[in-house]
């Protein structure tokens, strides 16, 4: 299991520096877009394998997750936060449920196409709800959470 979790992190860190790069990414932010993005599916796949937590849930979670890392890091480096929530959200977004929900759509098996559909829809309202979330913390926290906040 470790050893799986530290490929997915690989993987996921590698994947998130290739999107952040076609992004357009300043190359000295992009280690930490994949630092962001490799943790995030990180806590995600392991929320899912690990503690048999549902898709939705762990998806939750991780965006909270990357959402948080990616407002800490724009407050440190000085950058728009954008540059690390596109680019470390990248991971979860559930491009291979809207694939499968079309896919079994066209076959029109539409039990797998509408239990696929609502999976789906479920991960977006989550990551959505936990970018909410934490854009809902003030500045002036995460200042503080930062360790740049008046001492």
């Amino acid at each position: 299991m470790i050893v799986d979790g530290l490929l997915q992190f690989i993987a996921a860190c590698a994947g998130t520096i290739g999107f952040s790069i076609l992004f357009s990414v300043p190359r000295e932010h992009c280690p930490l877009c994949g630092f962001i993005g490799g943790m995030g599916w990180l806590i995600c796949w392991s929320l899912i394998h690990g503690f048999h937590m549902g898709t939705i849930e762990a998806n939750f979670l991780a965006t909270v997750f990357i959402t948080l890392s990616s407002r800490i890091g724009s407050t440190v480096r000085k950058c728009p936060v954008t540059l690390f929530l596109i680019a470390g959200i990248f991971p979860e977004v559930p491009g291979i449920g809207v694939y499968r929900t079309i896919y079994y759509s066209i076959l029109e098996n539409h039990d797998l196409s509408l239990s696929y559909g609502r999976e789906t829809l479920g991960i977006a309202i989550a990551m959505v709800l936990g970018i909410i979330l934490v854009f809902e913390i003030p500045q002036k926290t995460i200042h503080k959470i930062a360790g740049l906040g008046k001492r």
